[in-house]
């Protein structure tokens, strides 16, 4: 098997131009796999994400007894019809969506199981799922709130629970076990996370109910005979965004990126370049699989910096690393409060991207809950880390290729965590970069 390239060489200049389209989207690709692994019957997936986190997703489901014929790399009929014991624990590797989301289906199981990863994963904290689920009276044993997870049979019951945060992972392992409770479970989150899990659970004929404010009150019903899938993924939101800003930035670039999911709960970092002033365009708006999508076509802009905090950081939670590398460019000042999340993401983003940054130039003001800059500045070059985490792998390309001297960005193959073939897709855009 061809390894991928672990380092990217790059150089300014090289307008992007062209039409093109991203990876399938990768929230709903865990999904999709893990509903359809125990949905009654053929599940049809197409235009999965073939990457690592959901491979990973992928390999333990089939662990778990799930019949997956794969037709091609981005193709899978999943023949489900109920779990199975694993002769092993499952390892999610990097995946800290499929881990979480997976420990609320498990905690409903009728044998026990181990969830665990790599040692990335093994420090991100658990002690948000156990904990709910706990009050769900699932028997669940962390490794001082971490994994792996040791979960045990258990009969599960129907609650009310009121998140402190807004977090997409934690409503859905709670919503997901809720469907093996023995009255209905009630999720109330403080503000807007995605809902994709919510908008496949209905499709695949959950009972399934959103109320309060903003549908921020949401309740699923007890149901463990789903319905197939039939499903077409959206292109990734998370992964346009490096497309998008990346040719903000580049001189005399226009980029149309096409079949992107425009969820509004996903749609936060094309809100934030629109106040600061980016020529972005969105049409052909329809909808794919119970989301909206549209064409998004973007030109070479001039930003401001904004401030950013409350809501607006849960829709865009994902794409702060590549909005500090559109910051570094913007007038004036831009301000990001609030997202304190981002220090137990992969890697420590706020802290990894500001050291980072600054081994190419950038001055940047570090804050416990995000940060400060001041542009715009000038990058000059030289050599940084991906630290094995996709997102910021790829925003140190894009802010490379932006630096007057180039860079070179190592421990990149991170990168097909989640964007299978992102150099090679900006390379055909224009980009100048190298890899090996």
């Amino acid at each position: 098997m061809k390894s991928k390239p672990n380092q990217f060489r790059l150089r300014p200049g090289g307008a992007l131009r062209g039409e093109l389209t991203v990876p399938g989207d990768k929230s709903i690709s865990h999904r999709a796999v893990m509903l359809a692994a125990f949905a009654r019957g053929q599940s049809e997936i197409r235009n999965w994400l073939a990457a690592g986190d959901t491979e990973a997703t992928l390999g333990a489901m089939r662990d778990l007894g799930a019949n997956i014929e794969r037709h091609d790399a981005t193709t899978l009929s999943i023949e489900g019809g109920g779990l199975r014991q694993s002769a092993s624990p499952l390892n999610l590797m990097n995946a800290g969506t499929g881990l979480r989301l997976l420990a609320g289906i498990m905690a409903g199981q009728d044998f026990p199981s181990v969830l665990d990863g790599s040692a990335q994963l093994r420090r991100r904290p658990m002690k948000r799922i156990t904990d709910p689920l706990g009050l769900m009276g699932a028997d669940i044993e962390s490794n001082g709130g971490r994994c792996p997870l040791h979960i045990r049979p258990a009969k599960l019951r129907g609650i009310t629970y009121e998140m402190p945060i807004a977090s997409a992972q934690v409503k859905s392992a709670i919503l997901l076990a809720g469907l093996y409770g023995d009255a209905p479970t009630t999720v109330i989150q403080p503000g807007p996370a995605r809902d994709h899990t919510e908008r496949m659970l209905r499709a695949l004929g959950a009972e399934i109910r959103e109320d309060g404010v903003d549908g921020n009150t949401i309740t699923v019903h007890p149901n463990a005979n789903l319905s197939p899938l039939d499903i077409t993924v959206p292109g990734d939101a998370s992964s346009a965004a490096f497309l998008l800003v990346a040719a903000l930035l580049t001189p005399n670039s226009d980029l149309l990126i096409s079949g992107v999911n425009l969820n509004p709960t996903r749609a936060g970092l094309l809100d934030v370049l629109d106040e600061m002033g980016a020529n972005i365009e969105v049409s052909n708006l329809a909808e794919q699989a119970g989301e909206p999508i549209g064409d998004i076509r973007v030109k070479t802009s001039a930003l401001r910096g904004i401030e950013i905090g409350g809501e607006m950081v849960v829709r865009m939670i994902d794409e702060f690393p590549i909005l500090m590398v559109a910051a570094l460019q913007a007038e004036g000042e831009t301000l990001v409060r609030d997202a304190r999340e981002l220090r137990v993401k992969e890697t420590d983003r706020i802290a990894v991207m500001a050291a980072e940054l600054r081994k190419l130039g950038a001055e940047i003001e570090e804050r416990d809950d995000g940060f400060r800059i001041i542009g715009p500045q000038h990058l000059t070059g030289g050599q940084v880390d991906g630290h094995d985490d996709h997102r910021i792998a790829m925003s140190l390309t894009v802010a490379g290729l932006n630096a007057a001297e180039g860079a070179i960005v190592t421990d990149a193959a991170c990168a097909g965590d989640s964007f299978p073939g992102f150099a090679e897709t900006l390379m055909r855009c224009g980009a100048n970069i190298i890899t090996s």
